[in-house]
């Protein structure tokens, strides 16, 4: 078994579904793959969000993708936060892209998990328990960091994506 399993990212600057991210950075701009030096965050604002989904192109001989997680790992500097709508439980899910904004999002106002979750924490067809038994896309991942006015740039954290192959 081998799915072929990217994540791939929604903006309004190309006005297109990117596939297969180089990156997940966080800035004052609605790209992919975006450059954190040419669009840092400023102190005291939020980042454009980011809408990734897990993008199934190839089921590779499984019958399903399933428990799907994300987490970020490492600090953010200062007092910055990093919000999203991935939940463990309540869970409403995000089955349409919205243009990114740098303004709180209803729904994406959680705590980005720092570990890896013990359950499921982004959705599939609106539901935690979904699988995916084709190719097609997960849920989208929201998700958005918050700086506070003292915060200083040059902090790095590392997102992480993790799903289960069924055989």
């Amino acid at each position: 078994m081998a799915a072929t399993v990217s994540i791939s990212e929604s903006n309004t600057v190309s006005q297109t579904i990117t596939a297969s991210i180089t990156n997940s950075n966080m800035g004052n701009t609605d790209a992919v793959n975006l450059d954190p030096v040419v669009y840092p965050v400023t102190p005291g604002n939020r980042t454009y969000a980011k809408y990734q989904r897990f993008n199934v192109t190839n089921m590779g001989g499984s019958s399903a993708i399933q428990n799907l997680k994300v987490w970020r790992t490492s600090a953010l500097g200062g007092a910055a936060t990093h919000v999203t709508n991935a939940r463990l439980s309540a869970y409403a899910g995000a089955a349409s892209f919205s243009t990114p904004v740098t303004t709180a999002i209803t729904g994406a106002d959680q705590a980005m998990p720092t570990s890896v979750p013990a359950t499921a924490n982004l959705g599939i067809g609106g539901s935690l328990s979904g699988s995916l038994t084709t190719t097609g896309y997960s849920d989208y991942l929201i998700h958005q960091i918050i700086s506070d006015a003292g915060d200083v740039a040059g902090s790095t954290s590392t997102m992480n994506y993790q799903y289960d192959e069924v055989a």
